[in-house]
């Protein structure tokens, strides 16, 4: 969206309309027999709103086997989930909203995630060092929405024979990958196996945990990743990569299937 900003520049201020990433509240609603309940409230950008909820509910372990998730008919910015296990999830419900800027998105700790999450699985051999340095920038080129606003994190899902699958974009790095997640889920609902999530941000432990859950076997960021992403990815079997720009990476984790020259 467009708004009047100034720009200083050379000594004099110039105004003009600035285009601006767009960050609003989505509320997801979880109908029980006593009435709705507010099962999240995430803070993102407008757009692929189904695939944000799906790769959400995934990430924290909420997925029902069985449901209907429909948006309000009056409110672009609410949704509705029903399930026969609307207690199992009425007992996980969120009622804070969660930032789009936060880590904590997500389990608090490895052990908790290993209670609900296997090791992603592997079969397609190493990866080229060359080729995964280069996803980067192949995110990039499907990022509009940063071209125009410098404003949105990417994610993408790459096949390991280099096929983009999808790519999106958001205010918050967590919900791009829900998104793609969610995307997936709807495509080829089950473990994502040999397929490479690639993120515009750092690595930070909600983006190990949520290709844990979603079974992806190989992470590569733009930006640095923490300790608990490194000590997750170490945990379970995950190839982290970081720095990953300009022909450059650093493996932290899963080195094994990362093949040098």
């Amino acid at each position: 969206m467009g708004l009047p900003v100034t720009l200083f520049r050379d000594g004099q201020g110039t105004a003009r309309l600035d285009a601006v990433a767009v960050e609003e509240p989505l509320e997801l609603r979880l109908h029980a027999p006593g009435g709705p309940l507010p099962l999240g409230v995430l803070m993102r950008t407008p757009g692929h709103d189904r695939e944000l909820l799906l790769g959400w509910l995934i990430s924290e372990g909420l997925l029902p086997a069985a449901f209907t998730l429909d948006p309000d008919p009056e409110n672009a910015n609410v949704w509705h989930l029903r399930t026969p296990e609307f207690a199992r999830l009425a007992a996980g419900a969120r009622l804070a909203v969660s930032s789009s800027a936060c880590g904590v998105c997500g389990s608090g700790s490895i052990e908790a995630l290993a209670v609900r999450a296997a090791p992603p699985v592997w079969t397609a051999g190493p990866l080229d060092a060359a080729f995964l340095a280069g996803l980067p920038e192949r995110l990039r080129a499907a990022q509009p929405g940063f071209a125009a606003t410098g404003g949105l994190h990417g994610a993408a899902l790459f096949t390991a024979s280099g096929a983009l699958r999808c790519a999106r974009e958001d205010v918050g790095r967590h919900n791009a990958v829900d998104k793609v997640v969610g995307w997936t889920h709807r495509q080829q609902p089950g473990p994502l196996e040999d397929q490479v999530l690639v993120v515009s941000s750092r690595a930070g432990f909600e983006i190990a945990q949520k290709a844990v859950t979603a079974g992806i076997g190989v992470v590569v960021a733009v930006g640095a990743a923490t300790s608990l992403a490194v000590d997750t990815a170490s945990v379970f079997g995950v190839t982290l990569c970081g720095f990953t720009r300009e022909g450059r990476l650093t493996v932290y984790a899963g080195a094994e299937r990362v093949a040098f020259p």
